[in-house]
């Protein structure tokens, strides 16, 4: 699988590129080369590719359903299509190229009877006829928001107008929301997509047993036309695990990870208090994040022989969550300084010990401003040895 970083904005999880993705790369060469030709030098074959429901009901045209629904007839359409198929590689990565194909395999063919059955509801309800679909691999996009709607965490990483926060996935979302607003009748594919996607991500009625690729095909697939499909390992990214084995990677992507949602919920948190007011102005003593951020960057800037560890996360930098829970339970705070607390140790330097007297400065001053008689002072190297009695 992919490391939760690397990527861009757009994509939000992942390597950026097509590495480890050749089915994902194959959908959007094919889609785009042949919504190109039927647009420009082939324009009077479009109409072999019209989603027509009237001809597929009436004539039992089966084969108008098959190619409406992959070939695409609008340029704007395709082009959203493969930033999302871009954007979703990242499912390809995770859980391979089979399984992946069986996915869209599954929500193609299971979008294709609620198409049918929506436009008869429609019907039926209110009296409206529908004719003519959008044509193009709608249904798969679609359902494929829902693994990437309970599968990917939504990390934030700005503001707007202090209100409106942006995520990892906002960009993802305002794709999909202007290829929703594409046409008139496209909203009907995209219920229905969605639909799929929830029937497969659950596996009702065991679709997942009924609708997959078998492994034959998929072993054929892979030594014909995946050699002709590989992308290059990205060589410009650092990796993001630092260990010896790939068991060890995998427990920092996650410990990674889990530190990247602990901040973006404390971020929010840290909102929410502002604005209150109280005794101490603790962005005083200590400086936003993207501040110290800046300030390392420059101090990494102007070392000679440094190395660059911007994209790479070593084992110092990453304290495990269980010495966090522990720091935090000494000390017993509130939230509005639990985010202090933990953002210090993020970025407080590739030492533990140096974090660890940053808290304890912390914790003298709040002890201070409570108008204790005998103020309690607390000596940074016993809790470094009540952390490593803890940890033993």
């Amino acid at each position: 699988g992919a490391g939760p970083g690397g990527g861009t904005m757009l994509s939000g999880t992942g390597s950026s590129g097509l590495y480890k993705a050749p089915l994902s790369k194959s959908l959007i060469v094919v889609l785009s080369i042949v919504a190109f030709i039927l647009a420009v030098p082939f324009q009077q074959y479009q109409n072999y590719f019209l989603y027509d429901l009237k001809a597929i009901k009436e004539d039992y045209r089966i084969w108008r359903l098959i190619a409406a629904r992959i070939v695409y007839l609008d340029l704007k359409d395709v082009f959203c299509s493969c930033l999302l198929i871009y954007n979703f590689r990242i499912f390809e990565r995770r859980y391979g190229s089979r399984k992946f194909a069986s996915f869209l395999l599954g929500s193609w063919v299971l979008s294709a009877f609620t198409d049918l059955l929506l436009v008869e509801a429609l019907q039926y309800t209110l009296d409206t006829s529908v004719i003519i679909l959008p044509s193009g691999f709608l249904g798969p996009v679609f359902g494929l928001f829902v693994p990437f709607y309970y599968s990917i965490p939504s990390i934030q990483v700005t503001h707007i107008l202090g209100r409106f926060s942006i995520t990892n996935k906002t960009l993802v979302y305002i794709v999909g929301l202007q290829l929703l607003t594409s046409s008139t009748n496209i909203w009907i594919l995209a219920v229905s997509g969605l639909l799929s996607g929830m029937m497969y991500h659950y596996n009702v009625l065991k679709v997942q047993q009924v609708f997959y690729v078998p492994e034959c095909m998929a072993r054929c697939a892979s030594f014909t036309l995946e050699p002709l499909l590989l992308s290059a390992n990205p060589t410009q990214e650092t990796p993001i695990g630092m260990g010896a084995t790939l068991e060890i990677q995998r427990q920092q992507r996650t410990e990674l990870l889990d530190q990247q949602m602990m901040l973006a919920q404390l971020n929010q948190n840290n909102r929410r208090h502002r604005g209150q007011g109280g005794l101490i102005n603790w962005e005083r003593f200590f400086p936003p994040l993207r501040h110290r951020l800046n300030a390392n960057n420059r101090q990494q800037d102007n070392g000679l022989n440094s190395p660059s560890m911007s994209a790479a996360v070593s084992e110092e930098q990453m304290l495990p969550v269980p010495l966090l829970q522990f720091l935090v339970s000494i000390f017993g705070l509130d939230q509005h300084l639990q985010f202090l607390l933990i953002q210090s140790l993020f970025q407080g330097g590739p030492s533990a010990v140096r974090c660890i007297t940053s808290l304890v400065q912390i914790f003298n001053i709040v002890v201070r401003v409570s108008s204790c008689s005998q103020p309690f002072v607390v000596s940074p190297f016993s809790i470094v040895s009540q952390c490593h009695a803890k940890s033993n």
